[in-house]
């Protein structure tokens, strides 16, 4: 064990299983194998601005060509200074001069099974209309534009549209509550609010109208707002101020040259939950995002032209920003689209769909995975997965069991996984296998893409060893990275660059393994302090969800008079288990026996659900109040999906 005053983190677990990549694949591949993807990050990292220089004159489309690559002063980074082009074009005119114009940009399908698909011709025509009918509403260069919309076309479309008049776009998750929009809103200056009467999910129409008008009582900079007609609903039109969508597009034309605008132009501020409540805004920038998003897509995704690619998230967070709406239109890749829920009508829902439409490449999180392991593996076997050549995750680390299932159930054994690695303000992937190159190991991201140089530091901000964890920090600028905090660098600088000087600290707690593998070991909140030993909270969840008989499981600390810490653990187990205290014995023994007596649970919970974000992530915050005793829960909760499990565990604890 080390040194426990050192701040380093034990690791318990131990995975060697290694699953090399299928040889057909890497044939087939751009880079195919170790070699290839060690030259290329060797060349990255002995000259970044060389290696970013010859792919930006490459990759992307230039008005006016920039001066010089990377100004870098710690904590501010400007890339390709000097240079102008437009985030819209490369996704979009670009291809109009090839033989992409007429292939399917984006394939949609709304919950309740209608169905739409645009060219890349028709999707520029869309988003020339739309972005002259926001210029025609005063929207000028540096404006902000809110948007709280369903995941229908016409949300790529508004995003596209504010990239080519060089508005900055704040997408909102259309299941925030109103007070949500208005703190963004006015945190922003938010000067456009699009939304839509309603959106589907799981059946209901969730009133989406409505909210934004009580969130826009409360937002004074707001002075337009454009309804989209998702479902007919009957909705309140404030006069002088909301318009409908299909109304202002009537009298736009389809021409609208895409603004020149400069490399360091704002693209979008993506609000992220702070615990302090106050939510932070992740600003992007225009030249360095886009290359940083289609480059990381064709790497990872080993991207063919006659691919479909389904990343399953929603656009309000950077997932849907980076793979939906812009690296793969860069890349000149079909994406498709949809609208509901993973488990409406049935618990088949995504095999119907990669089944119907023929999807070759599933980017979807642990959360979801978990989720169709708890529902039963009948709900796959009706379907067809052939389409399927690659499989990937996102959101957070996947337990080794869970990426076994997933490997198994839906990959077939043949499909490489990528588990990707990265953040809303790194602005695309960082670490991940590349499918045709690096041997994946389940449970661990792998080696960092070219251009990331990663590096763990304990809490002196020593290097740590081999098999130990700390901090993650990136030592270099990525052209992804963020640029800030929205009107808020004190922030920025003391969050990101404060505490490891010089280096950009992730949040996140990692180990190397001695193949040089990173595994990611949680939030650096998300360690528990037994007895002078650090653990790390996903080790523990993965000996826990290797049980037959365990779905999903969150573990935190909970002070303890004798160990400083003690590991309090919620489970949520499988539809045909029962709970009780011979199994919650038996799971605590399943702990010792996988990874050792120090982790050994203290308290097992069987709860039906866990707090999680809206976008998937499981809030460890609020179940460490629980497990202390906690009655008033801190922070930030606007984010939580479903404030009945919060009242519910809370009931279990009285």
């Amino acid at each position: 064990m080390s040194d426990s005053t050192s701040g380093q983190i034990d690791s318990v677990m131990t995975e060697d299983r290694l699953f090399p990549p299928n040889a057909e694949f890497a044939s087939r591949s751009a880079i195919g194998s170790m070699a290839a993807y060690q030259k290329l990050y060797d060349e990255a990292k002995a000259n970044p601005e060389a290696f970013w220089d010859k792919l930006a004159k490459a990759e992307l489309h230039w008005f006016k060509p920039y001066d010089k690559v990377l100004e870098w002063k710690v904590p501010n980074a400007k890339w390709f200074v000097g240079g102008k082009t437009n985030v819209s074009y490369n996704c979009l005119d670009a291809h109009l001069t090839t033989a992409r114009r007429n292939k399917a940009a984006i394939i949609w399908e709304g919950e309740p099974g209608d169905t739409r698909t645009l060219t890349y011709q028709q999707l520029h025509q869309e988003v020339c209309k739309f972005a002259n009918a926001l210029k025609k509403l005063g929207v000028k260069p540096g404006d902000v534009v809110s948007i709280y919309m369903p995941m229908t076309p016409e949300l790529v479309v508004a995003m596209q549209a504010c990239a080519r008049i060089g508005a900055v776009h704040s997408v909102i998750f259309a299941g925030f509550s109103a007070e949500a929009i208005a703190d963004r809103n006015n945190d922003a200056n938010a000067k456009i609010q699009l939304t839509a009467d309603a959106a589907w999910r799981r059946g209901k129409q969730l009133e989406l109208k409505s909210v934004v008008d009580e969130a826009l009582a409360k937002s004074p900079t707001v002075e337009k707002c454009v309804v989209l007609k998702r479902i007919g609903n009957e909705v309140t039109m404030q006069d002088g101020r909301d318009v409908w969508w299909h109304d202002v597009m009537a009298e736009a034309s389809t021409d609208c040259p895409a603004a020149q605008l400069d490399s360091e132009a704002p693209l979008f501020i993506l609000y992220t939950s702070g615990s302090t409540g106050k939510p932070k805004g992740i600003k992007h920038t225009t030249a360095g995002y886009i290359l940083w998003a289609k480059k990381t897509f064709e790497w990872v995704f080993d991207h063919r032209d006659e691919d479909i690619f389904w990343c399953t998230a929603d656009c309000g967070w950077i997932t849907g920003h980076s793979y939906v709406a812009y690296g793969p239109l860069a890349a000149g890749a079909t994406v498709m689209m949809y609208e509901g829920a993973p488990n409406w009508p049935l618990e088949n829902r995504f095999w119907e769909l990669i089944e119907k439409h023929k999807i070759n490449i599933l980017y979807t999180a642990p959360t979801a995975i978990r989720a169709f392991i708890k529902w039963g593996d009948e709900h796959v076997d009706k379907h067809d997965l052939s389409s399927l050549r690659l499989l990937g995750t996102v959101g957070e680390g996947i337990n080794p069991e869970a990426w076994m299932w997933y490997h198994r159930k839906i990959g077939g054994e043949r499909c490489p996984i990528v588990d990707t690695w990265w953040q809303t303000e790194t602005g695309g992937i960082m670490m991940s296998p590349l499918p045709g190159a690096i041997p994946t190991k389940p449970g661990s991201c792998t080696k960092p893409l070219p251009g990331v140089i990663p590096s763990i530091v304990d809490e002196q901000l020593h290097e740590v060893q081999q098999n130990h964890g700390g901090m993650l920090c990136v030592s270099h600028p990525w052209p992804g990275m963020l640029r800030g905090i929205w009107e808020d660098d004190a922030r920025y600088n003391e969050q990101y660059w404060t505490k490891v000087p010089g280096k950009y600290l992730t949040g996140d707690n990692a180990r190397q393994d001695d193949d040089g593998y990173y595994w990611i070991m949680g939030r650096i909140d998300d360690v528990i302090n037994v007895s002078g030993h650090r653990l790390s909270t996903i080790e523990v969840e993965s000996a826990l969800v290797s049980h037959s008989k365990v779905a999903e499981a969150a573990a935190v600390g909970r002070p303890d008079e004798i160990k400083g810490q003690a590991i309090a653990v919620f489970v949520t187990i499988k539809g045909n288990a029962e709970p009780s205290e011979e199994l919650r014995q038996e799971l605590k023994l399943h702990v010792r026996k996988e990874i050792g007596a120090l982790a050994q649970p203290d308290d097992i919970r069987f709860t039906a659900a866990l707090p999680k974000t809206r976008s998937g992530k499981i809030m460890r915050r609020l179940l460490r109040d629980i497990a202390s005793g906690n009655a008033d829960i801190a922070g930030d909760t606007s984010t939580l999906e479903d404030y009945s499990v919060l009242a519910k565990l809370r009931d279990d604890e009285e």
